[in-house]
């Protein structure tokens, strides 16, 4: 199990990225964001390209070349395959709220290159990300920023069979954790189970949880099947996904245990610091049409699962119609608008993570991410 524990000239990665569904559930798992380095292999980003939907057959083709050439072209990358986290780009797409900002913004899925990567590179302008991967690809000196929180809180949980008890991380000691194999999941573990052992007036037992790489492989079968006792979710699918297959779970969550573990973004869009310098003006565009986007989907999520729906039809549209319900109040919660970001946040967490050896002292939070292109209208 690899631990990150220096912010190097080049940039170093514990793994690739794991889906813990299949690409027909489109769910990934939290803390396995992205292997963050940064040599780009060879590919690129086309396979797996998502269109925009078909708009119909009846234009004068030539017309709409022409009308498509005067909007200013924008690449957006997905940090995986389209799930719920994305509904806001996709209502935003759907009802030609890039278009009406004069952008003609594509939408991508990783392949061999991830979104990392690839607006690292300049392969996209725009990507989906995760604050602990930015803070990790940040320390080693990738130029990225974050422009957006997707949702205000951490919304991820460590999961157990029902029938195991698992009340409190205090209850981790003798289980097996199915690991993904990111450089985040030790120090999370052990980090709730440090802090709840001491109030409880004990010590953790850190070496009783024992870690099997699962790596690949969709956690939810492993749990029900008993070859794992313990793994880390979002509540938002698989959490949904495993109540609607009759598995239940009891759930440590970390928005409950932020007083052991800071709150973080988890997902948010980012982009480079040479898109910020070149292309202020698409940016601030762009984001005008995502927060357009994701206030549809807090107030129309019947909308938003439709518009995903309509892009990604291989998902089960009783579980997107579920978790759209379930994320639509929590997109931008208690913040002032979409997409807001506090320095506390990225401080705190950042913090953490240096305390925790993840990365190294000297990390600059308030570099790491800005409001600046959020609407004020």
């Amino acid at each position: 199990f690899l631990l990150i524990v220096g912010a190097c000239a080049t940039l170093l990665a514990a793994c690739e990225p794991e889906p813990t569904d299949t690409p027909a559930t489109g769910a990934i798992a939290p803390g396995t964001e992205r292997d963050v380095e940064l040599d780009v292999r060879e590919g690129g980003p086309d396979a797996g390209a998502v269109s925009p939907p078909d708009e119909g057959d009846g234009g004068d083709e030539d017309a709409a070349e022409e009308s498509t050439s005067t909007l200013t072209p924008l690449t957006l990358m997905l940090d995986w395959v389209p799930n719920t986290n994305h509904a806001g780009l996709y209502l935003a797409l759907a009802e030609g709220a890039f278009e009406s900002e004069g952008l003609a913004v594509e939408i991508i899925q990783p392949g061999e290159v991830f979104a990392e990567q690839a607006v690292a590179s300049g392969i996209a302008d725009v990507g989906v990300s995760f604050q602990e991967a930015l803070t990790l690809a940040r320390a080693g000196g990738a130029p990225l920023v974050s422009i957006g929180a997707i949702i205000q809180h951490n919304t991820s949980a460590f999961a157990a069979p029902a029938a195991l008890g698992v009340e409190s991380p205090a209850d981790f000691a003798g289980l097996r954790y199915g690991s993904f194999g990111s450089p985040f999941e030790l120090p999370t573990l052990h980090g709730l189970m440090r802090c709840a052992a001491a109030s409880a007036g004990t010590q953790a037992d850190l070496d009783a949880l024992e870690i099997v790489d699962i790596g690949l492989s969709d956690p939810l079968p492993l749990l029900e099947t008993g070859r794992i006792d313990l793994v880390w979710i979002f509540e938002a699918w698989q959490g949904l996904q495993a109540r609607r297959e009759g598995l239940e779970l009891d759930l440590v969550r970390l928005a409950d245990h932020t007083d052991c573990i800071p709150d973080y973004y988890t997902p948010i869009l980012m982009t480079s610091e040479a898109t910020i310098a070149e292309r202020p003006d698409a940016l601030e565009a762009f984001m005008a049409a995502v927060s357009s986007g994701y206030t549809g989907a807090i107030e129309r999520p019947e909308a938003a699962a439709a518009a995903l729906l309509a892009a990604a039809p291989e998902l089960d549209p009783d579980l997107v119609d579920e978790s759209m319900r379930y994320l639509a109040p929590r997109y931008a919660d208690d913040a002032p608008r979409w997409g807001e970001q506090r320095l506390s946040v990225w401080t705190d967490y950042a913090l953490w993570l240096e305390a925790n050896g993840v990365i190294e002292p000297g990390f600059d939070p308030p570099a790491a991410f800005t409001n600046a292109f959020l609407p004020t209208r």
